[in-house]
């Protein structure tokens, strides 16, 4: 039996199904920036505060908080979801991988600054911000703009441009002090992941 070949008229509803298939599994998985963004944000705090009060920067240590308590609640919530939602399509597949690299950038980065610091001394920390304000918002603008969702677009093209300013300061040798830095990240953070993660179980509401 021959097989029927799809007209490009065919093929355009087929892409636009499963964008609007992509979408409607996203909505609601507002949950995972959430956590994401509420728990930098709160950690983020919790450091700035305890380093200004003692002065003492061994309390950089619990940003590797972020892995253990993000990375253990991330694959039981998307499991979660999931079930919630069935089989994946090939959207929901890339947006999938786009964040998986993510995830590996994260964790290569981390390694390549232990590295750094533990065999010559040099602290590359401030090298693992390009990640969280670059590699991550520059995902979640291609997350939006897969499943059309604005909301992602918009707040991750202000982490981007948060990042690449923090990457002009570090190029340009300009100390990023925690008295403004922080508040800056802080608020980058909020406008990427927060608030799109609102908007994004708002709408997931109004579906239901």
């Amino acid at each position: 039996m021959e097989d029927k070949k799809l007209t490009e008229k065919e093929s355009l509803e087929v892409i636009t199904s499963m964008i609007a298939l992509t979408k409607q599994r996203y909505i609601g998985d507002g949950r995972i920036l959430l956590m994401w963004g509420y728990l930098t944000v709160v950690l983020s705090a919790i450091i700035w505060t305890l380093v200004g009060l003692t002065h003492n920067p061994v309390w950089n240590w619990l940003w590797f908080l972020l892995w253990i308590i993000g990375g253990t609640l991330t694959p039981v919530m998307d499991k979660k979801m999931r079930r919630e939602k069935g089989v994946k399509n090939y959207s929901d597949t890339i947006t999938s991988r786009i964040w998986s690299t993510v995830g590996f950038s994260a964790i290569a980065g981390t390694a390549m600054c232990l590295g750094f610091l533990l065999v010559g001394g040099i602290d590359v920390w401030s090298m693992m911000l390009a990640i969280a304000l670059i590699i991550v918002p520059f995902a979640e603008i291609a997350s939006g703009i897969i499943v059309k969702e604005k909301s992602l677009i918009i707040g991750g093209s202000i982490g981007l441009s948060a990042g690449l300013f923090t990457m002009a300061c570090i190029a340009g040798h300009v100390a990023l002090y925690a008295s403004w830095f922080m508040p800056f990240f802080i608020i980058a953070f909020i406008a990427m992941m927060i608030v799109p993660g609102h908007i994004l179980n708002n709408k997931a509401r109004k579906q239901v």
